[in-house]
């Protein structure tokens, strides 16, 4: 079987396939040298290997690692590379995509950036290289290179969660701008003015980084500005940052009527931050969250949240993928719901 990868010409056509033949031709050697080094096997010079290491490299070629085996031609793997597996927000989106690739009888392969681009770029490359049916990535900013991989794999690829920005294939989600915009339309039409932001690396978690935008932007047309801000340094997020990130928020502005949290969890931190200093929601301080968890329905006073349709995600993403048709982006929407914290 001849080992291929496809991968997209200048003019963005997806159909352009690329050969271990090209990577010679590159690389000015023959093609079984290129398949030793590909391989790690045999002995190559060190300046060879890099040239054609090189070659492969510029023309996104991925090593296919089913060739030369008795594998079926039609594979049943579909890869999903998502960010995090530390709260329920991610594993709702893989639950709904499961339902429906179980039931076609494919099987997902997952894997887990942290949040680190170059992690991602390494999962995808990984991933492609034992040629899935289909992939499904969160969210719409990723290396030159993995962007480069993905519109040229030849298979459907599906970016999920976000909306906001330039898709490759198939884009499921809704988006984070619009609803950092609502939050902020919620709490100045309840006439809070003296707003604080406590949230995540949005340098890493960039979808929050849009939500914040979303929310500067409203602000900015009222003439408003946050009065201070605390950033947790990670791009993953706990009840316990929340916690801490509201009270050293409150230690600098004790005089702040507002918080607008990144997502849920920090926002529960802040909620128990709150009852443990006997600070009256939302008569003293009104809290805001982003993602519609479901504990945050069930504290002594629901969360003020953006709730998001996770499951839908995953089932629309991966129906998308399994029946084909057009490149599409499909806005899912969220729900903005008004519990008793605003």
């Amino acid at each position: 079987m001849k080992n291929t990868a496809k991968v997209a010409s200048e003019n963005g056509d997806r159909a352009k396939v690329v050969t271990l033949a090209d990577v010679a031709r590159r690389a000015r050697v023959g093609e079984s040298t290129v398949s030793r080094v590909l391989r790690k096997r045999g002995s190559v010079s060190r300046s060879t290997r890099e040239k054609i290491l090189k070659a492969a490299s510029d023309l996104n070629y991925v090593p296919n690692r089913i060739a030369g085996t008795l594998a079926s031609m039609t594979s049943k793997l579909i890869g999903i590379v998502i960010p995090s597996v530390g709260n329920t927000v991610v594993p709702e989106v893989l639950a709904g995509a499961n339902i429906v690739l179980e039931d076609a009888g494919f099987q997902p392969v997952i894997g887990v950036s942290n949040y680190d681009p170059a992690r991602e770029e390494a999962l995808i490359e990984s991933i492609l290289s034992w040629r899935p049916a289909g992939i499904l990535v969160a969210g719409l900013e990723h290396t030159e290179r993995a962007r480069a991989m993905l519109m040229g794999c030849g298979v459907r690829v599906v970016e999920l969660l976000d909306i906001d920005g330039d898709g490759i294939d198939i884009v499921v989600g809704s988006s984070q701008r619009m609803a950092g915009r609502k939050s902020a339309e919620h709490l100045l039409a309840r006439k809070y003015r003296r707003i604080g932001y406590v949230g995540h690396d949005i340098t890493v978690d960039i979808r929050a980084g849009k939500r914040l935008e979303g929310f500067r932007s409203v602000m900015r047309e009222h003439g408003l500005s946050f009065l201070d801000q605390e950033f947790y340094p990670s791009g993953a997020s706990s009840v316990e940052a929340g916690r801490i990130g509201l009270a050293r928020l409150l230690k600098r502005q004790p005089t702040l009527d507002a918080i607008y949290f990144s997502n849920d969890d920090l926002a529960l931190g802040g909620y128990f931050h709150c009852l443990e200093h006997s600070i009256c929601v939302p008569s003293k301080l009104a809290l805001f969250g982003y993602n519609g968890l479901e504990i945050t329905r069930l504290t002594p006073q629901p969360l003020s949240t953006i709730r998001t349709p996770r499951a839908a995600m995953g089932k629309v993403g991966a129906n998308l993928l399994l029946t084909g048709g057009p490149s599409t982006v499909i806005d899912l929407g969220f729900e903005l719901i008004v519990g008793a914290t605003s």
